[in-house]
């Protein structure tokens, strides 16, 4: 839960600079509101936290903050592919985090948290597929699908959206 609500502060800076680095009105718009929902699970993993006394780490906001803003400069320069390739690989990873929390505390016995870490996932899962849809005819997609192993035929997780499961039939997702 620490790292998870550390890295939903950097993913919030990246989208800052990828929204600020594009020029089209409805990628900027999108992307603003995949920052917007970053924020959102920030604030409700910090819920969870407290409502368990699990402390927020220093070490990982400090590491966070400064990936985040690098990352987040750094899509002024790169170019207008790579932010959409590696938001989307890194969405795709983050949806497990999600599933895998709620696994955790359902082997704890502890059920409350069931819907709001599944409508997460989901979101997350929802980040991955708007970032693949913009780059999914794109001429780099194939070497960088080969190198960095996500795109059109892989990604991170089993979750389809056209095929979703409900919450309570949600638990053989992001299992390895």
């Amino acid at each position: 839960m620490k790292k998870a609500y550390s890295a939903e502060k950097a993913a919030a800076f990246a989208y800052q600079g990828h929204a600020g680095a594009v020029k089209n009105p409805q990628e900027k718009a999108a992307i603003r509101q995949i920052e917007i929902d970053e924020w959102n699970h920030r604030s409700e993993v910090l819920a969870v936290m407290q409502q368990y006394d699990v402390p927020v780490s220093k070490y990982y906001e400090i590491r966070f903050h400064i990936i985040g803003k690098v990352i987040s400069a750094s899509c002024y320069v790169i170019g207008w592919f790579m932010p959409f390739y590696f938001a989307g690989r890194l969405e795709s990873g983050n949806v497990c985090e999600y599933f895998r929390m709620k696994q955790y505390f359902n082997s704890l016995g502890i059920t409350e948290h069931d819907q709001l870490l599944y409508d997460m996932g989901i979101k997350e899962k929802e980040h991955e597929v708007y970032f693949l849809e913009q780059i999914k005819t794109n001429k780099l997609l194939p070497f960088f699908e080969k190198y960095f192993n996500w795109g059109n035929k892989e990604s991170f997780n089993n979750i389809d959206l056209d095929k979703k499961y409900p919450v309570e039939n949600s638990d053989h997702y992001c299992k390895k």
